[in-house]
C-alpha cells in the first residue's frame, strides 16, 4: 500500500499540556477540585484498575491542570521526540486566553511564542495542524456568556482575524473547532463541565453558534489565505444496533447516528476543505438503551474496537464524496502500554482497507503525543505515546508501543 504524501502524526491541546493556562476551565478546576475528589465515583470503582487509581481519584490536586506537563517550555524537546518517532505532522492548539488575556488586549509575547513554535515545527519538516479552539476560552469571554450568545461571536471572529494575520504564514492546515458535539453535550446538556448549565435551549444555541463560528472563521481565513485547507475535528462514533435484525434497533440507531455524527457536519459541508474526525468509541443500542461491552476495555472502561473506524471512513466517503479525510484524534488510555500497539496496528489495517477501497484518507494523528490533563478526569488517565513523570522534572519517556509504531512508519 502506497502512503505518498500521507501524514502520520500526533495531537495535543494547549490546556492539557502547556501548563500555566488561565481560562474558564482552570477557574472551574480550582472551584470544583474538592467536590470532584469527594464524589461517589461509582463508575470508576468498577474499573479493573480502581485500586491503582483510587488515591489519585480521591485527591483534589488530581483535578487541577496547574503546570501541565510544561509543554509550553519543553516543546523543542517534544518536537525532538516527534522526529524520533518518524512523525511528519503535529496537531496543536493556540490558547486564546494567552493571546487575548483581557478584552481588547493582545499579548505580543504569547503571539511570538506560537510563531517560534510553528517555525520550529516547519524547520524539522513536520506539518503543523493549527487548531484554533479546543474547549477553553478566556475568562472575560466566558463572563459574557461565551458561545451561548450569538452576539459574542464577534469576539471569536476578532481572535481569528488576529491569528490569521500573525500566525498562519507557515501553516497549510487549520482546524477551527474541536468536538462541538462533545462540548455542547457535556457543558450544556448533561451539565457536568463548565459552565455546568443544564438547559435544552442553551445547548441548542451553543451548537448553532459553533456552526456560525466555524463559518465566520472559514470566511476570515480564506479571505487572507485562500490556499489554506480548513476543517474541523468532530467526534464520530461507530453506532450499531445491538440486534442487527431488529427493525426498532435499526431505526433508533440510524436516528442517533444522524443526530450525533452527521447533523452538525452537514451544516458546514460547504465550508470544509477536508473532513477531520476523532474516533474512540463503538456503541451498541438495544432500543434507546446503550449496551455496554465488557471486553476489551481501556483504563477508562471504554470498550475498545479500533476496527470500528473503518465503517466511519466508509460513511464519510459516501456522505462527502471526494473530500480528503484526516483522522484528527484516535487513541486510548493505557498506562501500562498493554493495548496501544494492538490498537494502532488494527487502526492501520483499517486505514489500509479504506485506501484499498479508494477512500481519500490523507492522515492519521494519534491522541496523544504526551500524557496529559484529561479534563474532568484529571491526571490519572494516560493517553500518551510518551509518558511524563510530573514528580520528576516532567521527565519524558517514549513508550514501547510508540517505538514499535515509529518502526512501522519507517517501513
Amino acid at each position: 500500500m502506497k502512503y505518498d504524501n500521507f501524514y502520520w502524526g500526533a495531537s495535543v491541546a494547549s490546556h492539557q499540556v502547556e501548563g500555566g493556562t488561565i481560562n474558564q476551565w482552570s477557574e472551574w478546576e480550582l472551584a470544583n477540585a474538592k467536590r470532584l475528589a469527594n464524589g461517589k465515583h461509582d463508575d470508576l470503582r468498577k474499573l479493573h484498575n480502581w485500586e491503582k487509581i483510587k488515591n489519585k481519584v480521591e485527591t483534589p490536586e488530581n483535578y487541577i491542570s496547574g503546570a501541565g506537563v510544561d509543554h509550553f517550555n519543553k516543546y523543542e524537546e517534544d518536537f525532538d521526540i516527534l522526529e524520533k518517532l518518524n512523525l511528519n505532522a503535529f496537531r496543536f492548539t493556540v490558547e486564546w486566553s494567552r493571546i487575548q488575556p483581557e478584552e481588547g488586549v493582545w499579548d505580543e509575547a504569547a503571539i511570538e511564542h506560537y510563531r517560534r513554535y510553528i517555525k520550529n515545527l516547519t524547520s524539522r519538516g513536520i506539518e503543523p495542524f493549527f487548531n484554533i479552539w479546543h474547549w477553553t476560552v478566556p475568562v472575560w469571554f466566558d463572563k459574557k456568556g461565551g458561545f451561548e450568545k450569538r452576539k459574542n461571536l464577534k469576539y471569536f471572529a476578532s481572535f481569528v482575524e488576529k491569528i490569521s494575520d500573525e500566525l498562519l504564514d507557515d501553516v497549510k492546515f487549520v482546524i477551527t473547532l474541536n468536538e462541538s458535539n462533545v462540548y455542547s453535550t457535556f457543558s450544556y446538556f448533561e451539565g457536568v463541565w463548565p459552565p455546568q448549565k443544564k438547559n435544552a435551549l442553551r445547548v441548542t444555541s451553543v451548537y448553532w453558534n459553533l456552526i456560525r463560528a466555524h463559518k465566520k472563521a472559514w470566511k476570515i481565513i480564506k479571505s487572507k489565505r485562500p490556499d489554506i485547507q480548513i476543517g474541523v475535528a468532530q467526534q464520530l462514533v461507530n453506532i450499531q444496533p445491538a440486534r442487527p435484525d431488529n427493525v426498532f434497533d435499526e431505526i433508533v440507531t440510524r436516528a442517533i447516528r444522524y443526530i450525533w455524527n452527521w447533523w452538525w457536519l452537514n451544516r458546514i459541508s460547504g465550508y470544509q476543505d477536508f473532513i477531520g474526525f476523532n474516533y474512540y468509541f463503538t456503541n451498541y443500542y438495544r432500543g434507546f438503551r446503550k449496551i455496554n461491552i465488557d471486553k476489551p476495555v481501556n483504563d477508562l472502561g471504554w470498550y475498545m474496537n479500533p476496527q470500528g473506524i473503518l465503517p466511519l471512513l466508509q460513511k464519510l466517503s459516501a456522505h462527502y464524496p471526494g473530500k480528503p479525510i484526516i483522522i484528527t484524534e484516535n487513541g486510548l488510555a493505557d498506562e501500562d502500554d498493554k493495548f496501544r500497539k494492538w490498537w494502532i496496528s488494527e487502526t492501520m489495517k483499517a486505514i489500509d482497507t479504506a485506501k484499498a477501497q479508494g477512500i481519500n484518507i490523507r492522515g492519521y494523528l494519534h491522541w496523544s503525543l504526551l500524557d496529559n490533563f484529561e479534563w474532568a478526569y484529571g491526571w490519572w488517565p494516560k493517553f500518551g505515546l510518551v509518558s511524563v513523570d510530573r514528580e520528576n522534572n516532567m521527565k519524558r519517556k517514549i513508550r514501547e508501543s510508540a517505538l514499535w509504531w515509529a518502526n512501522e512508519i519507517k517501513k
